[in-house]
């Protein structure tokens, strides 16, 4: 599944090339997503222009404008699901099979929505995102300063649920999935199964940086390609290359090289180190 590097990656990739441009079409091929696709997305796109592209947790916010410097018409609100990503293409560029949404821009490129399981979506917001149910209960972003580890301190206490998994709640802090928390307890050196409220305030200091520092590397790296993942301009990502824990177990520790263990917390596969995390 996409997590929020991999969304910031297709951020990033796609905007020098979208941002400012006019949409002169719009192709809907499956209207059926997980959230399906508003009847009236046609009538509402064309001839709106494309603002500066924005990130809230794993979603994407694509703002959009009337023509010739009008103000505001409403939001883009974009999940890629679990196997979806967003690529550019040009006209002519034939559309592969599960290609389902197409935006077709003032200069002939084409930004085109891919989604095997069609577990992702885009919506319309007409009002501020911020308003939005989907959005207004989020916590804060781990790369700002509103996420630290007094922060996961604070929510812990008496917290009997399993670390990993109270990282991983977007109440607390958005967009560490699966991959990212079990490689940020690893740096910490944390066992993913000890108590949330059990952790002292040091540890999640600790904790909170490695997050901080994981998400930043995966981000630079351009994401982790496991299946399906590739970025804006289809490149895959990288930092697969990098993982410590995740999807090893088995195999030793690169830091001790005991052999990593895999537990199962919140229905979600967990590889650890039972040297080095304690």
């Amino acid at each position: 599944m996409p997590e929020l590097p991999e969304v910031e990656t297709t951020r990033r990739g796609i905007a020098p090339h979208v941002e400012g441009r006019e949409i002169t079409e719009v192709i809907v091929r499956q209207a059926r997503l997980r959230v399906p696709v508003p009847p009236d997305l046609v009538e509402r796109l064309v001839g709106a222009r494309i603002g500066p592209l924005a990130r809230r947790a794993k979603y994407l916010l694509v703002p959009l404008s009337a023509p010739e410097g009008g103000g505001s018409v409403g939001t883009l609100l974009w999940h890629l699901g679990m196997s979806g990503s967003l690529r550019l293409a040009r006209l002519g560029e034939l559309p592969k099979k599960h290609d389902h949404v197409d935006l077709v821009l003032d200069d002939g490129g084409i930004l085109r929505y891919h989604d095997p399981r069609r577990f992702g979506f885009v919506d319309w917001l007409a009002d501020a995102p911020a308003e939005d149910a989907r959005l207004a209960r989020l916590g804060p972003e781990p790369l700002s300063d509103a996420f630290d580890g007094a922060r996961l301190f604070a929510l812990s206490r008496r917290r009997r649920l399993a670390v990993k998994p109270f990282l991983m709640d977007n109440a607390v802090v958005v967009g560490v999935g699966n991959i990212y928390a079990a490689e940020a307890l690893f740096l910490a050196g944390i066992d993913p199964r000890r108590a949330a409220g059990r952790i002292a305030r040091e540890r999640y200091d600790r904790l909170a940086e490695a997050v901080r520092e994981v998400l930043a590397a995966a981000i630079t790296q351009g994401g982790t390609t496991l299946r399906d993942f590739v970025g804006g301009t289809g490149e895959p990502g990288y930092f697969k290359q990098r993982l410590n824990v995740y999807g090893r177990d088995g195999e030793p520790c690169r830091r001790c090289g005991a052999e990593l263990r895999l537990v199962t917390l919140g229905q979600r596969a967990s590889v650890f180190c039972g040297q080095c995390q304690t």
